[in-house]
């Protein structure tokens, strides 16, 4: 890895709900508080942001694309300042992961890891019930039910949480920031 000491990292976990992303990004953290790395990263978990720095933002694409920003503003902040920044927001919209990667690239390294864990899987998880209620029509713009989820094209990694452990893509992620 560069010497990160001196670099800001942002990784940013993009995935449907219930994919995986807030637990990788539990592991991730983990790994880089003890040696080697003994880093305390930022963690930026996008249910949480939504509650405190997005307050009484909904979930139209307008508004998604507001909360998506605002965790960028923040990673690119954090960033500058030579952390390590961990992303789990769903960010669902292309157009707007493009910006925040320009915003965070500005202030130091970006990666974008999919989280490409299948939608049956995503549904059968479904630790907060949400696929049932959309199905059922009681959310409404419900990502990769009733609202899409544009798949990136640009990540540098994909994970597949149905066929790896929250550690094992802790250790990719890490391994891909040392090779590059």
């Amino acid at each position: 890895m560069a010497d990160q000491s001196k670099t800001g990292v942002t990784v940013l976990l993009t995935g449907l709900s219930g994919a995986g992303k807030s637990t990788i990004a539990s592991a991730l953290v983990h790994v880089l508080e003890e040696p080697p790395y003994e880093r305390k990263p930022f963690l930026l978990d996008g249910d949480v942001v939504r509650k405190m720095q997005s307050a009484g933002l909904g979930f139209s694409k307008e508004d998604r694309n507001t909360h998506i920003r605002r965790v960028g503003a923040l990673a690119a902040e954090h960033t500058a300042r030579g952390e390590f920044v961990v992303c789990a927001v769903i960010a669902p919209y292309d157009d707007v992961r493009k910006e925040v990667r320009r915003m965070v690239e500005q202030e130091g390294r970006f990666l974008l890891v999919l989280v490409d864990t299948p939608l049956d899987v995503c549904e059968k998880r479904d630790p907060k019930g949400l696929y049932a209620k959309a199905r059922a029509g009681v959310i409404q713009q419900f990502t990769g039910v009733s609202d899409p989820y544009e798949v990136p094209t640009d990540a540098e990694l994909a994970i597949d949480t149905a066929k790896t452990t929250p550690e094992q893509a802790a250790t990719k992620i890490l391994e891909y920031l040392a090779a590059n």
